[in-house]
């Protein structure tokens, strides 16, 4: 899949990091989420998606994001950091609250446009991600998959792991989900995971102006009403 629209990024300013759903900003503007197992390469990829460097704290901890992170991008649509599932350091009593806290987001987030569910290309189909999309797909949750890292292992083994990978979660969908492949060393994928944006920010704004049916038109599209015979079993 590569999207025939794209979108300039002008303006990245971080807005808030909020523990909870309840703690995130108003719905009023579109929201695009990246999540991922820890150490997958979540924090470079979003300072090379925005353009800076100092967008989101890279750290050689796993699990170093414990907020839902949420930048203004633009002005117009929001950047949204979660924290990665599997491994976090600290308490398993505040680990189990991080997870919680991303499932109501992405449960019931309202203004949730799309997640970037994202898998590490140089490893074979881990279980934590597997079961992920799994619970994507349950939860009818809009998602597409970026895979990371492409330029840490040849060629042939990115194309094998993602096979592997797609047939893996095959069993779950009629179509499969959109997959692209980046590298936030190289910059590549970067325009198509753009283009993604884009192109759902467009079919907002196209949803936005669209000119209400009057009643009339709406009742031409109706199927023409049966009418019914009498009913001489009836005692009226």
């Amino acid at each position: 899949m590569v999207a025939s629209f794209n979108v300039h990024i002008s303006s990245a300013i971080f807005h808030c990091s909020a523990p909870t759903l309840d703690d995130c900003p108003d719905e009023t503007l579109p929201e695009f989420a990246f999540i991922g197992r820890s150490n997958v390469g979540k924090s470079s990829l979003l300072n090379l998606l925005a353009g800076e460097n100092g967008l989101a704290r890279v750290s050689p901890t796993p699990g170093f994001t414990k907020l839902i992170n949420i930048f203004t991008m633009n002005k117009t649509w929001r950047l949204v950091d979660l924290p990665g599932y599997g491994f976090a350091e600290g308490s398993k009593k505040n680990s189990r609250q991080f997870n919680k806290s991303v499932a109501q987001y992405l449960k019931h987030r309202v203004n949730l446009c799309m997640v970037f569910a994202l898998i590490e290309s140089g490893l074979e189909p881990q279980a934590i991600d597997v079961e992920f999309i799994e619970w994507l797909a349950q939860h009818q949750v809009p998602f597409v998959l970026v895979f990371t890292k492409a330029d840490k292992v040849p060629p042939a083994t990115v194309s094998a792991n993602i096979a592997a990978f797609m047939e893996k979660i095959s069993p779950w969908f009629v179509q499969p989900p959109a997959a692209f492949l980046c590298s936030a060393e190289t910059g590549s994928g970067r325009q198509e995971l753009l283009g993604v944006i884009a192109e759902a920010l467009a079919a907002i704004r196209a949803q936005e102006n669209q000119v209400p049916e009057t009643p009339e038109e709406l009742a031409a599209k109706l199927p023409p009403t049966r009418k019914r015979g009498p009913d001489l079993q009836r005692p009226w």
